[in-house]
């Protein structure tokens, strides 16, 4: 009935990066993922309509929120 919530692994090509929210100028939509500084690309991408899919983001990947 309830599972426990599997980990992932970060992804080797993301070690090191930081993770960013990108905004779209168009539409408003924001997106979160791992920011690669070199080709300015955000890897890993997933939709965040509110702070609950940022939490998740991290929780996912085994990585501890930020302190605002």
């Amino acid at each position: 009935m309830f599972r426990k919530k599997k980990v992932r692994e970060i992804p080797n090509e993301c070690r090191g990066m930081e993770i960013k929210i990108q905004s779209s100028t168009c539409t408003g939509e924001k997106t979160i993922g791992f920011f690669d500084r070199k080709t300015g690309e955000l890897m890993y991408k997933e939709l965040v309509r509110d702070k609950s899919d940022i939490a998740a983001f991290y929780e996912s990947y085994g990585i501890d929120l930020p302190k605002e």
